[in-house]
């Protein structure tokens, strides 16, 4: 099994392969993307991680509130989406 983790207040440069080194000494990631507007490209200063374990209350409180390029993440489980009418 895996869970997502929604990970917010990214620095804006930061990269799919910056994102899962953050995590990747705690966990095995499956991915990481952040998230960029699409008539920009610029990233939209939050991403998303899959990890390859469904505990991921320790990854949680070992990261949130954490320093990433000179600003503090957060990291939550990622709420499931809903579909849009």
């Amino acid at each position: 099994m895996s869970k997502t983790l929604y990970v917010g207040n990214l620095p804006w440069a930061v990269t799919d392969d910056q994102l899962q080194n953050v995590f990747s000494p705690y966990v095995d990631v499956v991915t990481a993307r952040v998230i960029t507007d699409r008539e920009t490209g610029r990233s939209r200063g939050f991403g998303f991680v899959e990890v390859a374990t469904d505990d991921v209350d320790p990854i949680i409180r070992t990261l949130n509130g954490t320093s990433l390029g000179g600003r503090e993440i957060s990291v939550n489980e990622a709420k499931d989406r809903q579909m849009r009418m």
